[in-house]
C-alpha cells in the first residue's frame, strides 16, 4: 500500500521532550515544581499519567481548571499510533478552546505489551499526529523499563531531553518515519477463523462494500454507523488496491478480538508500505490525495496499519453497534 502524501512540509510547532526518573518520588520532584511553572504562565496542561501520579498532583497542586485529564486509553489497546491519533483529536479541541497546551506523558508498564515497542511507536507517532500543533510534549520514563526496547526508543524519539528541568538538543533523535522504519509497527494479536471474507480487485469495490455494510446490518449496527464504517474501509481498500497489489483481501469478525467490542475488519494486500504511520498527519485543504487513511483513523474507535514480507495490512475496529 502506498499512501499519496503531497503535503508541503511546514515548520513543526511541537516540542516534544524525554524525562527519566529512578523512582516514583524521583517523578514528582521532576513534575512538581514544571507543572507550577507552566501553570503560572497561564498555560493549559492536559494529562496522561498514571493514576497514582495524578492523585499525586491533585494533592500538591490542588483541582484546577487549567489541569485537564486526557481520557484514558482502552484497556489492552495495542496500537500506538490509535493512540497517538486520538490524542491529537483531544488536543486540537484543547487548543481551540485554550491556545497552545502543555502535555505531560508518562510510561505505563500495563501497556508494554510483549517486548514494549507500543511506545517506540506511541512517539513516533505524536512525532507525526502532533507536528503542526502548538504543544509541548514532556514524556516521563524510566530509568531502568522492563524492556531495553523502551529506552531505546524513547531516546531516538524525542528531539530534546530534559536535564535539570531544562531542555537540551538530543543527539540521538531520528525523524519518526526513520525509527519505524527501522523498528516498523508491531502486528496486533491473531485472531480466529473470521466471520466474513472477500477477495476482491478494484473493479470489486462495490461487491465489497455491499457484503460489508449488509453485515454490520446483520451484527446490529444501525444504518448511518454501517455506511460511516463502509466508508472507512472502502477508503483503505481503495488504496490497497490502487497502490498496493491488483488483488486484496477482506477479513471481518463481527464478535470484536477479545480485547474491543464490535466488528474488526481487516484488509490485506501484497503490496510495500512507503509511509509507516499512514493517516496520522490532518490533511492540508489544497492537498488534493492523501486523505483516506486520515478519514478512517477519525470514523474508527481503532485503526492499526503493520507490515511485513507477506505485504501491507490494516486492521479497523468499528466500536460497538449503535
Amino acid at each position: 500500500m502506498k499512501i499519496e502524501n503531497t503535503r508541503v512540509a511546514h515548520a513543526v510547532a511541537l516540542q516534544h521532550r524525554c524525562a527519566f526518573y529512578a523512582s516514583p518520588k524521583h517523578l514528582t520532584t521532576q513534575l512538581m515544581p514544571m507543572l507550577a511553572a507552566t501553570l503560572a504562565r497561564g498555560t493549559t496542561v492536559a494529562l496522561a499519567l498514571a493514576p497514582d501520579t495524578a492523585a499525586a498532583v491533585e494533592d500538591v497542586l490542588g483541582p484546577s481548571r487549567q489541569l485537564v485529564p486526557l481520557a484514558e486509553p482502552p484497556s489492552g489497546i495495542q496500537s500506538g499510533q490509535t493512540l497517538a491519533a486520538q490524542r491529537a483529536r483531544e488536543l486540537r479541541e484543547l487548543i481551540g478552546e485554550h491556545g497552545p497546551v502543555a502535555m505531560v506523558g508518562q510510561h505505563r508498564s500495563e501497556f508494554d505489551g510483549a517486548d514494549g515497542s507500543f511506545w517506540t511507536e506511541l512517539d513516533a507517532a505524536y512525532g507525526i499526529a502532533l507536528a503542526d500543533m502548538p504543544v509541548e510534549l514532556t514524556c516521563f520514563y524510566p530509568e531502568l523499563p522492563l524492556h531495553q526496547a523502551i529506552l531505546d526508543g524513547a531516546r531516538r524519539t524525542h528531539p530534546a531531553l530534559l536535564v535539570g528541568g531544562t531542555p537540551v538538543a538530543n543527539a540521538e533523535h531520528l525523524c519518526p518515519r526513520t525509527v519505524l522504519a527501522e523498528h516498523p509497527a508491531p502486528s496486533p494479536t491473531l485472531l480466529g477463523a473470521p466471520d466474513v471474507q472477500l477477495e476482491f480487485g478494484a473493479w470489486q469495490l462495490n461487491e465489497m462494500r455491499q457484503l460489508l455494510e449488509q453485515s454490520l446490518l446483520t451484527a446490529g449496527y444501525g444504518r448511518n454507523r454501517a455506511e460511516d464504517l463502509v466508508l472507512a474501509v472502502n477508503e483503505v481498500a481503495t488504496n490497497a488496491v490502487e497502490y498496493g497489489s491488483a488483488d486484496a483481501r477482506l477479513y471481518v469478525w463481527l464478535d470484536g478480538d477479545g480485547i474491543t467490542d464490535g466488528a474488526v475488519c481487516e484488509i490485506h494486500d501484497r503490496g510495500t508500505l512507503r509511509d509507516p504511520l499512514p493517516g496520522l498527519a490532518a490533511p492540508h485543504s489544497s492537498d488534493p490525495r492523501g486523505r483516506g487513511v486520515w478519514i478512517a483513523r477519525q470514523i474508527c474507535e481503532s485503526l492499526h496499519v503493520w507490515s511485513d514480507r507477506s505485504g501491507t495490512h490494516v486492521r479497523l475496529h468499528a466500536g460497538r453497534p449503535v
